[in-house]
C-alpha cells in the first residue's frame, strides 16, 4: 500500500481532492437545512478547488516539479474536504425520520469547525502556489508560514528553499546552509523532504559558478552523517560530483574536493564508488598544477610502454580540465592554447590563470587531503592513483613546497605505502626502489628524515619507509642509518615510529632480515634502542621497541652490543608482563631469550612456555 502511494503521480494526487470538492459543492447546493451555512461552505470549497486546479495546471506545464509540499498539502486538504462533504451530505435530508434526525444532529458550531479547516486549506494551497511560482516582481523567496506548518516553521522554510533551488535559485541553496547550520534535525528534514536531488541538479546543470558554489556548500553541510552521505550517493551524487569536479571553476573545485574528502572519510562504500568514477585522476591533475617536470623528462623517457600509455591519458585529462600533463612541456600548467580550441575553453583557462596563488594552493592542499583519504585502506583507489604520475608529482611537491601541502602529500605517500605493504603487486609496480618513480619517492622520504625537523613531516615519512621495508635489498644501507638515528629523537613518538619501522626490516617475513639487523648494530642502533627502553614511559608497554629487540636477538644474537647493553636481562625482566598482554608474542620472546642465552655466558633464565 505504501509503495502504491509513493508511485502516484502528482496529477493523481490532485485529482482526488478536486473530485471531493465538486461533490461537496453539489451536496451543499442541494442542502435542505442550514442553507446559508452550506452556501458559505460551497463558496469556500469552490475557492480551494480553483486553486487546486491552478496547481494541477502548473505541474502539468512544468518539466520538473518539487512535489513534497504538494503531496503533503494535498493530503491535508483531502481530509478537510472529506469533513465538508460529510457535513453537506447530512444537510440534504429532511428531518422526517426521528432516528435519522437523532443520528444527523448538526449545529452551527459544526459549520464553524469545518469553515476553519477550509480556511486553513485555502491558505495552504495559496502558499503552495506562491512557492511553486517564482516571484517576478522582486525575486524574493516566500518564507511565510502556512497553517500546515504552523507547529513546525522549519518545515515550511525548507520547502520554500528547496522549491527555489529546484527552479535554479542559487541563493536558496546558500539559505539552506544558513538555515541548517549545525542543527542535525534541520539537516535531517532537508534530506527527508527530498532536498538533495535539487541541489545535485543545481550543481550539474548550472553554468553559473555562484550557483555551483552554493550547491557544493549545501551538500558539504549535509554530508556530515553517514545516512545523509548514503542519500547523496543514492541520488547519483558521486557521479555528478565527480563530473562537476573536472569542469568547474577553481573556486568551486575547492568546495567539491572538500566534499569528496568528507564523504570518503565517513563511508567506505562511497570511497570505492568515487574511485570507480576515476575522481583520483582529476585530483592528481589538479594537484599537479605548476609542478615543474623538467627533472623528470629523463624519467618519463625511461618508463615502460604501459606507463607511457598512462602518460598520454593523464596529459589528455589535464588539458581537458585546464592543466598540462606530465611530459607535455616544462610544467603541468603549461601552454594550453592551441589551434582550434573552443572559445569557452579559452575563457575558462583565462579565468584559471587569473586565480590567486592562495586559491591554487588551497585547491592543491585539498586535493592532497582527498587523495590520502581515497587511498587509505583501499587497494582499488591506491592502484588508480599510482597508475597516474601521482608519485612523481608528490615527490616534487614534497621537495619544493612547505606547510600543509607538503604534509598532505607526505600523508598520501604514507597511505599508498600502507596499502602496498600488504599487496605485492602494488608494491612492485609503484615503489620498486630501482625504478625511476620509486627512487624519486624514496629520495624525498630520506631527505625529510635526514633534514626536516617537523614531527608532522618526519612521522609519515618514517611510516612510509617502514611499510616498504621488504622492497629494499640488503645493500640498501642508506635507509637503515637515518632510521637508527631517529631512535634517539627527542620526540618519543618519532622514536617509537622509528622502532616500529626498523622492526619491519628485521622480522621473520623479511628475506634480508639478518643483513638489516647487522646494519642496525653497525650504526650503533642497540645502545639507542636500549636507552629508549630505559627512559621511556614505564607505565606503558613499549611494544614496538621490544619486538625490534627480540628480532635483533634472534638474527644477530652473538652481537657484542647486545651483551654490553644487557639485552638479555631487559627481555627477561619484561617478558612475563609482555606475554600476558600479548600472548601471540610468547614464541618471539622465547626464541629471543633462548638465542641470547646461547651466546651470553652466565645467562640461565627462560620464559616459560
Amino acid at each position: 500500500m505504501a509503495m502504491t502511494e509513493v508511485e502516484k503521480s502528482i496529477q493523481e494526487e490532485l485529482s482526488l481532492p478536486i473530485l471531493l470538492a465538486e461533490r461537496a459543492i453539489k451536496f451543499a447546493k442541494e442542502a435542505e437545512s442550514f442553507k446559508p451555512e452550506n452556501n458559505d461552505l460551497a463558496t469556500q470549497v469552490a475557492q480551494i478547488s480553483q486553486q487546486l486546479r491552478a496547481v494541477a495546471r502548473f505541474t502539468t506545464a512544468s518539466a520538473v516539479i518539487y512535489d513534497r509540499p504538494i503531496r503533503r498539502v494535498t493530503a491535508d486538504i483531502t481530509k478537510s474536504l472529506d469533513r465538508a462533504l460529510a457535513l453537506s451530505r447530512k444537510c440534504r435530508h429532511k428531518k422526517t425520520n426521528v432516528l435519522r434526525h437523532v443520528l444527523s444532529i448538526i449545529t452551527t458550531n459544526d459549520f464553524k469547525k469545518v469553515s476553519n479547516l477550509l480556511d486553513s486549506s485555502l491558505a495552504d494551497v495559496n502558499w503552495l502556489l506562491s512557492i511553486l511560482k517564482p516571484d517576478s516582481e522582486n525575486g524574493t523567496i516566500n518564507l511565510s508560514l502556512p497553517p500546515i506548518a504552523s507547529n513546525d516553521p522549519t518545515l515550511a522554510w525548507v520547502w520554500s528553499y528547496i522549491a527555489a533551488v529546484q527552479m535554479g535559485r542559487s541563493e536558496a541553496a546558500q539559505d539552506l546552509v544558513t538555515l541548517a547550520g549545525d542543527n542535525d534535525r534541520t539537516k535531517k528534514v532537508i534530506v527527508e523532504e527530498n532536498g538533495i536531488p535539487p541541489l545535485l541538479k543545481l550543481l550539474k546543470e548550472n553554468v553559473n559558478s555562484d550557483a555551483q558554489n552554493a550547491a557544493a556548500n549545501a551538500l558539504y553541510n549535509l554530508a556530515d552523517d553517514q545516512e545523509r552521505i548514503e542519500a547523496i550517493a543514492n541520488a547519483l551524487g558521486v557521479q555528478i560530483i565527480a563530473k562537476a569536479l573536472s569542469v568547474a571553476p577553481m573556486r568551486v573545485q575547492v568546495k567539491l574536493v572538500n566534499l569528496v574528502s568528507r564523504m570518503v572519510e565517513m563511508d567506505t562504500k562511497v570511497q570505492e564508488e568515487f574511485g570507480r568514477e576515476n575522481v583520483t585522476r582529476t585530483l592528481v591533475s589538479l594537484l599537479g598544477m605548476d609542478v615543474d617536470l623538467e627533472d623528470f623528462k629523463e624519467v618519463a623517457s625511461r618508463t615502460a610502454a604501459t606507463s607511457l600509455h598512462l602518460l598520454v591519458q593523464i596529459n589528455k585529462e589535464m588539458e581537458r580540465i585546464g592543466g598540462s600533463g606530465l611530459g607535455g612541456g616544462n610544467s603541468l600548467d603549461g601552454n594550453l592554447h592551441h589551434n582550434g580550441k573552443k572559445e569557452k575553453e579559452k575563457e575558462k583557462e583565462k579565468d584559471r590563470e587569473a586565480e590567486s596563488m592562495e586559491v591554487k594552493l588551497k585547491l592543491k592542499a585539498s586535493c592532497a587531503t582527498a587523495l590520502w583519504k581515497l587511498a587509505r585502506g583501499s587497494l582499488l583507489n591506491s592502484k588508480k592513483i599510482t597508475e597516474t604520475k601521482a608519485l612523481l608529482v608528490l615527490a616534487k611537491i614534497i621537495e619544493k613546497e612547505k606547510g600543509e601541502l607538503q604534509i598532505n602529500c607526505l600523508t598520501v605517500v604514507m597511505d599508498l605505502a600502507a596499502v602496498a605493504e600488504s599487496n605485492a603487486d602494488l608494491k612492485r609496480s609503484a615503489f620498486r626502489p630501482n625504478s625511476p618513480v620509486g627512487k624519486a619517492v624514496l629520495d624525498q622520504l630520506l631527505r625529510v628524515i635526514n633534514e626536516e625537523r617537523s614531527v608532522d613531516l618526519v612521522i609519515p615519512a618514517t611510516k612510509a619507509i617502514g611499510c616498504l621495508a621488504r622492497t629494499f635489498p640488503a645493500k640498501e644501507t642508506r635507509i637503515i642509518k637515518p632510521l637508527v638515528a631517529l631512535l634517539g629523537h627527542r620526540n618519543p613518538e618519532v622514536a617509537a615510529e622509528a622502532a616500529k619501522a626498523l622492526g619491519k626490516f628485521v622480522r621473520d617475513d623479511n628475506f634480508n632480515r639478518k643483513e638489516h639487523s647487522k646494519a642496525i648494530v653497525e650504526f650503533n642502533g642497540v645502545p639507542k634502542l636500549m636507552n629508549l627502553l630505559r627512559t621511556g614511559d614505564r607505565s606503558q608497554l613499549q611494544l614496538h621497541e621490544l619486538v625490534l629487540l627480540c628480532n635483533l636477538a634472534i638474527n644477530v644474537g652473538n652481537s657484542k652490543a647486545l651483551e654490553q647493553e644487557r639485552a638479555l636481562s631487559v627481555l627477561e625482566g619484561v617478558a612475563r608482563h609482555a606475554v600476558t598482554q600479548h600472548p601471540d608474542l610468547r614464541e618471539l620472546f622465547s626464541k629471543a631469550i633462548h638465542q641470547l642465552t646461547l651466546y651470553q655466558s652466565g645467562a640461565h633464565t627462560h620464559i616459560k612456555a
